[in-house]
């Protein structure tokens, strides 16, 4: 008997998209809550009462401007934690040149070329992990340059990345709204979650 998928969201409204469209006999949605430590304690319960084919973190993010339009599906290939570790008088130096872990946790292939097979137009790329959401252009500038490969900001795919250890993992984004200045107006919510409901309906695939 094939386990079933977990998807995992931060909020409700996030767990709903996704429910609207995924296979229930294939397919376990749960929000576990905002932020990377939310995100992996959320999934580390959840992993230690049931069993499960892969995780993925699931929900609407902000897409970098030119690499991920508003609308969009991203699928992460690995998920970046862009504000672990230590202030400097240089600029930001990431917890990896400290010595002490890694920022970076890659998605499992598989998974990923797996997901992409059903979803063809997705972008392909990293996604970063944010405690606190870019609302700057500097910001969003920055990050820009630091990560090249990065297509979307979110705040709880390394959390969920950490908590998989060891199992087939993945990050599915649908975007809302480019990285930047805050401006509410330009925010589409409604078709990112219309989006996040399309996409999920294809997820039953990725445990074959």
């Amino acid at each position: 008997m094939t386990l079933p998928l977990l998807v995992v969201t931060a909020v409700a409204a996030e767990a709903e998209a996704v429910r609207a469209g995924a296979d229930p006999t294939h397919v376990v949605v749960e929000p576990v809550g905002v932020g990377p430590a939310a995100a992996a304690a959320g999934t580390a319960r959840l992993l230690a009462t049931g069993n499960y084919c892969a995780v993925i973190s699931a929900g609407i993010a902000g897409g970098f401007v030119g690499r991920a339009p508003v609308g969009s599906v991203v699928l992460g290939v690995r998920s970046i934690a862009a504000d672990l570790g230590a202030e400097t008088s240089d600029g930001f130096l990431p917890v990896d040149e400290l010595g002490f872990g890694t920022s970076v946790i890659s998605a499992d292939p598989a998974l990923v070329k797996a997901l992409a097979a059903e979803l063809p137009d997705a972008v392909v790329g990293d996604v970063v992990t944010l405690s606190t959401v870019t609302g700057t252009q500097a910001t969003a500038d920055r990050l820009a340059k630091s990560y090249p490969q990065a297509v979307a900001e979110a705040m709880e795919g390394y959390g969920v990345a950490v908590a998989a250890a060891g199992l087939p993992f993945a990050e599915l984004r649908t975007i809302s709204n480019p990285i930047g200045p805050r401006d509410r107006g330009a925010w589409r919510l409604k078709e990112a979650f219309a989006a996040l409901s399309t996409a999920s309906g294809r997820l039953w695939t990725a445990c074959g």
